[in-house]
This record gives structure tokens, C-alpha cells and sequence, in this order.
């Protein structure tokens, strides 16, 4: 389901988010579904990580809208087999937030963006995110993933339950009003 369908069912039927958001809570995978990684090292931030192949999963925070360079970021975290986004993003050293009544199931911030105290300009005036609940349906954060060919494509999962794998970019896009409507090339 794309968080767009995702704040969608939350606006008209919280319980039915409710029970998307408690699926995609899950901070460990099942048993069922092993997950392994390369030795844990630190990500390799470079220009040639952000422009170059990346042997492992590119990771790209995008303050899109908000224009906000201090969170942005492009960096390539070396993994060998299926991995956790949660796991890929915390060893991007990319750090999200969610709300006070979604703590793992939304993304609300990240890397302190936007601010609690920013004024986020809109069509409707000015909105300031302060994670209680659900972000606004129109500034949000949204996720994305990039297979190794292949065009974006929103995710179809959360940060704790979405497993990226070699070759693919995940990609954390600030939205406003819709634009950018998605990553960047």
C-alpha cells in the first residue's frame, strides 16, 4: 500500500490504519524471513557513492520542498543480502523520528527535519509538524525504492518491516503540496 493510499485509509478509517501501521511495526523480522548483512562498517559518504554504483544499498535523504541541505544526504551502505531499511538507514546514520502515537510506524522527522519550531509554507498558509499524530496529508516525509534498473516506486512497506536489498537506492523525500511528486532521477 503507498502512503499516499496509507493516509488516505487514515483519514477515513483510523482503525484500518491502525492495523497497516501496527503490521508495519514490527522491529524484527520473522523468523521465517532471516535476515544478514555485511559486517557492520561504516557507510561510505563521497561524491562518487552519490553519483557512482553503489555495491550496496544507496541511501538518499531529499528535504525536497523544504530545501533544508543540513539533512540531505547520499550515501552507500555496503549489504550482501536483504536488509531491514530501518537497519540500512541507522547505519547510514540517518536518523528518523516518528509521531508521539506512531513512534516506528511513520516517519515524522529526519535528522531533526523539518524542525518543530519551522514555519512549513503551503497552500493553505503555514503548518508547523509537531508529531503528535499523523503528519499533515500535505508535507510529509515519503519512501521510496529504486531497484538497481528500474524506475521509483513508492514503498509498499514501513521502515521496520521493508527489506532492501544490493544494488537498490531507498530514498526519504519531503513533500509539500504534492511537489516533488517524486525522486529526483
Amino acid at each position: 500500500m503507498t502512503l499516499t493510499k496509507i493516509r488516505t485509509a487514515a483519514a477515513s478509517s483510523l482503525a484500518a490504519a491502525g492495523l497497516l501501521f501496527t503490521l508495519a511495526a514490527c522491529s524484527t523480522p520473522a523468523a521465517t524471513q532471516p535476515t544478514s548483512s555485511a559486517p557492520a562498517s561504516p557507510a561510505t559518504a563521497s561524491s562518487s557513492a552519490a553519483s557512482g554504483p553503489c555495491a550496496g544499498v544507496k541511501v538518499i535523504v531529499d528535504s525536497g520542498a523544504l530545501k533544508q541541505a543540513a539533512a540531505d544526504t547520499s550515501v552507500c551502505v555496503p549489504v550482501d543480502a536483504p536488509t531491514l531499511a530501518s537497519k540500512v538507514l541507522d547505519e547510514a546514520k540517518v536518523k528518523t523520528e516518528g509521531t508521539a502515537e506512531y513512534p516506528k510506524e511513520l516517519v515524522c522527522r529526519v535528522n531533526g527535519v523539518p524542525a518543530a519550531n519551522l514555519d512549513i509554507a503551503h497552500k493553505g498558509g503555514t503548518y508547523r509538524e509537531e508529531c503528535k499524530k499523523m503528519p499533515a496529508a500535505f508535507a510529509y516525509w515519503s519512501l521510496w525504492v529504486k531497484p538497481a534498473s528500474g524506475a521509483w516506486a513508492y514503498a509498499q512497506e514501513g521502515l521496520a518491516t521493508l527489506k532492501v536489498s544490493p544494488g537498490e537506492s531507498l530514498e526519504l523525500l519531503y513533500t509539500v503540496d504534492g511537489a516533488p511528486a517524486a525522486p529526483a532521477a
